[in-house]
């Protein structure tokens, strides 16, 4: 059972091989023993899951065939569950509890999967390291005085470790990509509208997208074909049906032009990164894809664009936690302390310093100056990408332009902090495909992700062209945490 793949895992159990008791028996002996020193979890559930693992045996002993029936997985703590706590890794949702399940979680359970616990993040998903939970940092299993980057830190790091079959994160502006890199596993962000936001806490809603961690492309490609496709509640979802995701792998790549973005290779690009990254380029030519080098001239301009919408967002959605209706509350003399306390107390620097910047930009006499011009600068981004697309059929860069970095060596310079994601926010400004994909360790211990980028709703190629240099590259990716 040791780091198998989701897919290799859904087999042994349908050969009855081994059962759902077993298998969810084996991660929560993992979590037990890894977890105090990894600490990727907020939350565990071990009595659900072991009971939902036995009501998996009992339909795989009736023959039921469901897509992930037995699979033990985590959910990042920012996507709602019903009855099981919902933090957000903040202090003012310490101890909510969701009355209803997110869509994705829904359609997850349909699916038979078993939920092993919530995995921890930046607070309200605003970091890149992880660092900013309220409860305590995650730490990175390949070496556990570094960070395993962020937001989703949490549920990167619990797949890389072997804690969970596959997990969910969110990505705002690489939260899944970023730690996917830093933890040596696959991270894909779907088209924004591919996968429902419904039930997710929000951070920037025009950013925000739910996507798998997993330890394959393939498992990759069936976690997204249960939780994705259109959703009512959801009013940015696609409306048509997804394709499938798993049979796209199979097409061939042969002859695919692939564009390297000429900005993320320049000033600022550690060494072992790109070292690490022209080794995959070659393997891609060995396959017959055809590499050309292609221009987002825009792209230098992506963080300070996205540094005043996902904060402008931030400080509308944040506005809900007041101490009224849900969440912590701090004691006040009048309603209008008590507003002050509980957001005072109940969120972290981080957070504080979002929605503050986020405040600003939205304020009267700013929005024409700030606001406005952000969103312009976006519309030259997505053109950019719109552009390139002509050329080529997928992009590639880094991931992240550094391996993980140490833990605390980041925090007190958050624009040192910012540029972490500077190769990953341009993707979800234009809401396109992207995956990290790990295609090596810099210096022979540190993983490196390469990012595949995909025209909006070229999904199915992203996951296919990612697939087939899996395969060619053949890494065999075990941190030494045991």
């Amino acid at each position: 059972m040791s780091f198998e793949s989701l897919l290799t895992l859904r087999e042994r159990l349908r050969r009855r091989e081994i059962s759902a008791e077993e298998l969810t028996r084996y991660y929560l002996e993992r979590i037990e023993r890894l977890d105090p020193r990894l600490r990727a979890y907020i939350t565990v559930t071990p009595d659900q899951a072991l009971s939902a693992a036995r009501e998996a045996d009992r339909r795989l002993a009736a023959g039921e065939d469901l897509p992930l029936l037995g699979l033990p997985v985590a959910i990042k703590d920012n996507i709602c569950t019903r009855g099981i706590r919902t933090t957000c890794a903040s202090k003012i949702l310490e101890n909510f509890v969701p009355p209803y399940d997110a869509t994705v979680v829904e359609r997850l359970k349909a699916a038979g999967a078993v939920l092993l616990g919530k995995t921890n993040l930046d607070e309200f998903a605003m970091g890149s390291s992880t660092e900013n939970s309220t409860f305590f940092p995650t730490r990175n299993p390949w070496d556990l005085e570094r960070v395993p980057g962020g937001s989703s830190g949490g549920s990167a790091a619990a797949v890389a470790a072997d804690l969970c079959a596959a997990s969910l994160g969110s990505d705002t502006g690489g939260s899944i990509r970023q730690p996917a890199s830093f933890c040596g596993v696959v991270g894909f962000k779907p088209t924004y509208g591919r996968v429902s936001r419904y039930g997710l806490v929000a951070f920037a809603s025009s950013l925000d997208q739910i996507g798998p961690l997993t330890r394959t492309v393939a498992d990759a490609a069936l976690v997204l074909q249960v939780i994705g496709g259109p959703d009512e509640r959801d009013s940015t979802s696609w409306p048509e049906p997804q394709p499938d995701y798993l049979e796209a792998l199979k097409a061939p790549v042969e002859g695919m032009k692939l564009g390297l973005v000429r900005e993320a290779f320049g000033e600022g690009l550690s060494e072992e990164v790109r070292s690490v990254v022209e080794e995959a380029f070659r393997a891609l030519k060995d396959l017959g894809c055809e590499l050309r080098e292609v221009s987002l001239p825009h792209m230098e301009y992506a963080l300070a664009a996205y540094y005043i919408i996902a904060p402008a967002e931030a400080s509308s959605n944040l506005a809900r936690y007041d101490g009224v209706k849900y969440g912590f509350r701090a004691e006040g003399r009048d309603l209008l302390e008590m507003y002050k306390k509980t957001r005072s107390e109940g969120f972290g620097p981080e957070v504080k310093r979002r929605i503050m910047l986020g405040t600003y930009a939205l304020s009267a006499g700013y929005y024409e100056a700030f606001y406005r011009k952000a969103s312009q600068v976006r519309t030259l981004i997505r053109r950019d990408f719109e552009v390139a697309f002509r050329e080529v059929d997928l992009l590639l860069l880094p991931a992240s332009p550094t391996p993980a970095f140490r833990l605390g060596e980041k925090t007190d310079d958050p624009l040192q902090m910012y540029l972490s994601d500077i190769y990953t926010i341009p993707v979800n400004l234009a809401g396109l495909p992207g995956l990290s994909l790990p295609v090596g360790l810099a210096e022979g211990k540190l993983p490196v992700g390469l990012q595949v980028i995909g025209p909006q709703l070229a999904d199915d190629r992203v996951l296919a062209l990612a697939h087939h240099l899996e395969r060619a590259l053949a890494l065999e990716l075990k941190p030494p945490l045991e």
